[in-house]
């Protein structure tokens, strides 16, 4: 079941009520219920919500995530359940005692996937450097030892958004928009991770004493094309320059999550294929799988069912 995002926006009193979350306006207003159960993602962006208690208790017993937003309105933290998974003890120790060669052939084939993305990306949109990417997918080396990643992003930015774009976290249009919908994602990842019974701060690549979602940027590396390809199609319709994201914009970054992807010759939503990408992570971890199930970008986005 795909689980449903809802995004509130002006002030309000959030609590639960038989089985519902109940959103009741402040001042007054229309009051109105969501079941819990069919939630996955809470997006706050409004500093004058409030919630209850026993409704987050409610949301996390779902393994729903809930995303803050900061004044700027971008998703600034997140809230995801630690106890998501039954086996959550014994993946845990299996990550803890995952040896480096497991990390480094782990790295290997989320870089290879996120390069290979990329040049379907590029493909999608008519751009160039399809063949230069798709070389630096076949050689990427145990633990991406050469920074194929690095070397292909270079080409895949200038190529998707022009030679004077460069991608940085406070850097011009459209990098607001990928802020957003990246952010979007990570929490989405650490979701699924949790769900996975993975633990998202002990990491195969990233790893920082400050990143509570290491895992989470790791994994979502191969799933970043598919959130470019939303920011693409904002960015190429809007004739004058996107200074700030308006609601539109926010409403549609969040169909990421609902957006198709393919995954072992099955179209899926996104948020459906996180958990199946997370699954076999965990299988990996534990010793008895060798390949994670990263989606696979098509050149030509999809029509009216499986390719």
């Amino acid at each position: 079941m795909l689980k449903r995002t809802v995004c509130f926006e002006s002030s309000a009193h959030l609590s639960f009520k038989n089985g519902q979350l109940v959103y009741t306006p402040k001042p007054e207003g229309e009051v109105r219920t969501v079941p819990v159960e069919d939630i996955g993602f809470v997006v706050l962006d409004n500093h004058s919500i409030t919630l209850s208690l026993r409704l987050i208790e409610e949301l996390t017993a779902n393994n729903a995530a809930i995303v803050f937003c900061d004044k700027l309105h971008h998703p600034a933290a997140m809230s995801v359940p630690f106890d998501g998974n039954t086996t959550h003890a014994e993946t845990l120790a299996a990550q803890l005692e995952m040896s480096e060669p497991l990390k480094k052939q782990l790295w290997k084939q989320t870089v290879e996937m996120k390069i290979k993305n990329q040049a379907a990306m590029l493909e999608r949109t008519g751009s160039g450097g399809v063949e230069a990417l798709r070389r630096y997918a076949a050689s990427v080396k145990s633990g991406d030892a050469d920074n194929r990643e690095g070397a292909a992003a270079r080409i895949y930015w200038q190529n998707l958004f022009g030679d004077n774009f460069r991608r940085e976290r406070f850097g011009g249009a459209p990098n607001h928009l990928l802020n957003y919908v990246y952010a979007i994602l990570r929490a989405a990842v650490a979701r699924s991770l949790v769900g996975s019974g993975l633990y998202p701060a002990i990491g195969i690549h990233h790893h920082n004493k400050y990143n509570a979602y290491a895992l989470a940027d790791d994994v979502m590396e191969p799933y970043r094309p598919y959130a470019d390809d939303i920011v693409y199609n904002i960015w190429k319709e809007t004739e004058e320059p996107i200074e700030e994201l308006t609601r539109e914009h926010k409403q549609q970054l969040l169909k990421l999550l609902a957006s198709d992807v393919h995954l072992t010759n099955t179209l899926r939503p996104l948020m459906v294929g996180l958990s199946t990408t997370t699954a076999s992570l965990a299988r990996c971890v534990g010793g008895t799988q060798k390949k994670v199930d990263y989606p696979v970008m098509k050149a030509v986005q999809n029509v009216g069912g499986a390719a």
